[in-house]
């Protein structure tokens, strides 16, 4: 593994040897000295064949993986942030939607027209009676011509008398004018 020979560069670079500096030397160890790991190791327990990756970055907690591994997981999360960040996107634009489409429902309910038209200014419209129209329709009631059988049937219809209340309305108030 390791040879003696020097590296062709190494060798061109000249060493001066300075009498105030002492090199290390080897350590001995005792007999006793037993090695922590054994010259080979044994089969993974785990039963990892070896065409797998090996997971050489391992955290703090313990936990060992390969870095492709944790490339594949933080695309794999990046991708969830941006699957949910859309989600909210379209859940909080639908939201605004709906909030808008209310307001919208609301002004119309307030002022029908108002916003389903060019036209900004509102102009009431005069109620007309239907009994005004057929009178203005045909020119006067009292020109109307009436067969003897309908004559017949209104001599039989009630007619409702004119109430008095505005009378004993006037007689407790006195005459009231509306000044105009």
């Amino acid at each position: 593994m390791y040879d003696n020979r020097t590296h062709p560069l190494l060798a061109q670079v000249p060493l001066t040897v300075s009498p105030f500096v002492s090199l290390p030397t080897a350590t001995t160890l005792p007999y006793t000295y037993k090695s922590p790991l054994p010259s080979s190791l044994p089969p993974s327990s785990t039963g990892v064949s070896g065409d797998e990756k090996s997971q050489y970055v391992v955290s703090s907690s313990g936990h060992a993986a390969h870095p492709d591994e944790i490339i594949a997981s933080c695309k794999a999360l990046q991708a969830y942030i941006q699957k949910v960040r859309d989600d909210a996107d379209r859940e909080l634009k639908a939201w605004e939607d709906a909030m808008a489409a209310r307001e919208l429902a609301e002004k119309r309910r307030v002022a029908p027209g108002w916003l389903d038209s060019e036209a900004r200014l509102l102009e009431p419209e005069r109620r007309t009676n239907p009994s005004t129209q057929a009178g203005n329709a045909s020119g006067n009631l009292m020109d109307v011509d009436v067969s003897s059988a309908e004559a017949s049937g209104l001599q039989h219809t009630p007619v409702p008398q004119p109430s008095r209340e505005g009378d004993e309305l006037d007689r407790a108030f006195g005459g009231l004018g509306i000044s105009r």
